[in-house]
């Protein structure tokens, strides 16, 4: 506990010294002789005025820092050194709940990461299961699933929304754009077939990435699960006459494939017009000033 002084001269101390005397809590900023019942603590290498601090004080001030983890270790703010924090000794039964508690707390986020990955792949199982029926027939996919082999079907068949998203990922559009507007000039067949197509730019605009936003990654995945059943249905109304329905089904995918990039391609390249041949205009306060400026 500190000592003060018993008087102001305190022989050979000077005033400063007497004051340093006191124990002062670095939280509170209370000194020892505003409580003399209080619980002091020196948890650090900290000299002077933050060597000091009641237990209380600290106590709440480390609970704040481990936010409910009474395991996270805390350190002085100061010299960086860390507290060390003891615990009573606990009963047997307490001590085996504790533990377990601990080992269930270390367990839950692999359960949990390992549950996911198991959802995820047996959804893609499902997918493609269901998509084998979609393409070649209900009836016909059932017969070919039961005489593969087990092994190959947990395999191949997580394997077709996986094909399907990085197949949609392959921008075939964004390379026919380049060819597009790199001989534009020279295929004036597409100039008669869309004109003004062709036109030269005054400025090259900036793109966007392809994945640069949320949005475009979710079209992406939405667009790639979905094919299969574009295709059959377009298959099955450009090409009714095909007997087959894997035949019918390739068919529908790459006329939905083809007629959509065109649109797209042309979508796009009407877009990269509009944005090279845009103008930002004066301000109208501005023009009207020198406006006013011309004719006085």
């Amino acid at each position: 506990m500190g000592r003060k002084c018993s008087s102001l001269t305190c022989g050979e101390h000077s005033i400063w010294n007497c004051a340093n005397l006191l124990q002062s809590c670095w939280v509170c900023f209370a000194t020892d002789e505003d409580d003399r019942t209080a619980e002091w603590v020196r948890p650090c290498r900290c000299r002077g005025s933050t060597k000091w601090v009641h237990q209380v004080c600290l106590q709440r001030w480390v609970d704040e820092k481990q936010r409910g983890n009474s395991t996270a270790r805390v350190a002085c703010p100061q010299c960086n050194a860390e507290y060390l924090i003891v615990f009573p000794k606990l009963g047997p039964v307490v001590y085996v709940l504790d533990l377990a508690d601990r080992l269930i707390s270390k367990a839950c986020p692999f359960t949990a990461a390992g549950i996911m990955v198991g959802s995820i792949y047996w959804t893609a199982v499902t997918y493609g299961a269901v998509t084998v029926m979609q393409v070649v027939g209900h009836k016909e996919g059932l017969d070919v699933m039961e005489r593969a082999d087990p092994l190959f079907l947990l395999i191949g068949l997580p394997t077709i929304p996986v094909m399907l998203i990085l197949g949609k990922m392959i921008r075939w559009e964004d390379y026919v754009l380049r060819f597009w507007r790199k001989y534009s000039n020279k295929l004036q067949i597409l100039n008669s077939i869309f004109p003004g197509i062709g036109c030269p730019v005054p400025r090259i605009p900036a793109e966007a990435s392809p994945l640069a936003d949320h949005v475009s990654a979710t079209r992406i995945l939405c667009g790639a699960l979905v094919f299969p059943t574009i295709a059959t249905i377009v298959g099955k109304l450009m090409f009714s006459s095909v007997n087959s329905n894997l035949q019918r089904t390739i068919l529908g995918g790459i006329a939905f494939v083809a007629v959509k990039g065109a649109f797209k391609v042309y979508f796009k390249q009407q877009q990269y017009q509009r944005q090279a041949h845009r103008k930002i205009l004066n301000f109208p306060e501005a023009e009207e000033a020198w406006t006013d400026r011309q004719t006085h």
